[in-house]
């Protein structure tokens, strides 16, 4: 389900009131975005599903200090997944290292070392695909894909028309396809 911006604007209003219909809708059209926001930090299934419960704790308590002026509802959001992942990665850092006995015993979840080879040589042809694209396009791209800005929010920043933000995110989507066929 997609929502406009003013739409997005008016439900974070809503959420500002303390109307939890809003909230609930809120949470119904932009979870999908922000856990995928925590995933691309945390690479943790659990941990994002946490961090995005605990954003959107943040979010009803602070939803009154969004400002439209400033920025889309989704980068904001966002912004607070990020911020909220990158606190756990640093906390996951400092933890006390376990006693080596201790890990003999623990079932690794880890893949297949050959199964990580093949996932980085995917993503050594696709950083080699992706320095294919003209350097505005390639920025484009991986603001919308893997910082989750919207079109709106790349049209803003880029200073194009929504419809040629998405027109030239499809044709390089398009070129980096043809480029990782084998």
């Amino acid at each position: 389900m997609r929502s406009s911006r003013q739409e997005l604007d008016a439900l974070l209003a809503g959420v500002s009131r303390g109307d939890e219909a809003a909230f609930a809708e809120l949470y119904q059209v932009t979870s999908a975005k922000l856990y995928g926001v925590a995933l691309r930090i945390l690479r943790s299934k659990e941990a994002a599903e946490d961090v995005v419960q605990d954003s959107y704790f943040k979010v009803w308590e602070r939803a009154g200090d969004f400002d439209p002026k400033i920025a889309a509802p989704v980068t904001w959001m966002a912004a607070i997944v990020r911020n909220r992942a990158l606190d756990e990665v640093r906390r996951r850092a400092a933890r006390p290292q376990a006693d080596v006995s201790e890990l003999d015993s623990v079932e690794s979840d880890d893949e297949p070392p050959l199964e990580v080879l093949g996932r980085r040589e995917d993503l050594d042809r696709l950083m080699r695909c992706l320095e294919g694209l003209e350097p505005e396009k390639r920025q484009m791209v991986r603001l919308a894909y893997l910082d989750g800005l919207s079109r709106e929010a790349l049209a803003v920043q880029f200073g194009h028309p929504e419809g040629t933000i998405k027109t030239w995110l499809r044709r390089s989507l398009a070129q980096l396809k043809r480029c990782l066929e084998p």
